[in-house]
């Protein structure tokens, strides 16, 4: 049984939000409601991807309520507000923040302008592509006025990201089918952050003609796109068996992830894609110790 918790209503969301912006949706960070003080000293957060970033920021002393699904221990202790599609307006009212950091989609929007109506400062954060992530963090880092630490974890993210598509230069590209769920199929399809790293480590997609970044695949797109690596980033095993059993796929190298990094949109993605690319080449060689990281 694994371990790692990626909550499926999250993945839920994901694919809603993929439906419903048939077209590619507005990806600047924007605020809404009043505007929050010079210095913000109370911080919610509703997705875990944006208290990571406010913690790397150095600003977690300012974080007074997280969603249920953070697992951080800088916030163990710290109020939960529910999650990505059910926040509680009344508990972050009750908290008196001075900005709530908000991914936004269809689920949660009546709550969020109801917030933003009773006075709360929201910044809506975007979270579609790594483009989104890195101005995301750059938003987060103006709002608590650490624009040099932002900058500093963008670049960082960069710099691997380079670094890891002059590795996969000397590699093989492998056909690989990335997925977030047995039960049903749901895949990294075209326009995911996944999708995007999949290109950065050097592999080809064989979901990208999915039609959505998170998409629910039939078995049978599954067993005529002859994936050579699965990469299992599912929460639960539910239906794997099943899906692992069908032909081509059986045939195909199944791996894991050996951590949330990947998962998160935020300042984790460069420590994650390292980690997919050590999966999908297992016989690179790895960089020298004296080779800058």
């Amino acid at each position: 049984m694994k371990t790692r918790l990626v909550p499926f209503v999250l993945l839920a969301a994901l694919c809603l939000v993929t439906a419903v912006h048939a077209a590619p949706p507005q990806s600047a960070p924007r605020f809404l409601g009043p505007k929050p003080p010079e210095k913000v000293k109370r911080v919610v957060t509703l997705v875990p991807s944006l208290t990571e970033t406010v913690i790397a920021l150095g600003a977690g002393s300012t974080l007074v309520g997280v969603s249920t699904y953070d697992e951080a221990k800088e916030v163990a202790g710290l109020p939960r507000v529910g999650g990505f599609v059910n926040p509680s307006i009344e508990r972050v009212v009750g908290l008196e923040p001075d900005l709530v950091l908000v991914q936004p989609g269809p689920g949660n929007q009546r709550a969020v302008e109801t917030m933003a109506r009773v006075g709360v400062p929201i910044l809506l954060l975007p979270l579609h592509t790594v483009a989104d992530t890195l101005e995301a963090m750059r938003a987060v880092g103006k709002a608590l006025g650490k624009q040099k630490e932002a900058e500093a974890l963008v670049q960082g993210i960069e710099s691997t990201r380079a670094r890891i598509r002059e590795r996969a230069k000397g590699s093989q590209a492998p056909r690989v089918l990335f997925v977030y769920g047995f039960e049903p199929l749901v895949v990294a399809g075209p326009g995911s952050f996944a999708d995007e790293l999949l290109r950065d480590a050097g592999a080809i997609n064989v979901a990208s003609d999915a039609g959505s970044a998170y998409a629910v695949y039939s078995l049978e797109r599954a067993v005529g796109s002859r994936p050579e690596v699965v990469v299992d980033a599912a929460d639960v095993d539910v239906g794997k068996d099943k899906v692992a059993a069908l032909p081509s796929l059986s045939q195909a190298r199944w791996v894991e992830l050996p951590s949330m990094a990947l998962l998160q949109p935020g300042p984790s993605l460069g420590r994650g894609l390292e980690e997919l690319f050590a999966l999908l080449h297992p016989a690179a060689k790895k960089p020298d110790a004296g080779t800058p990281r």
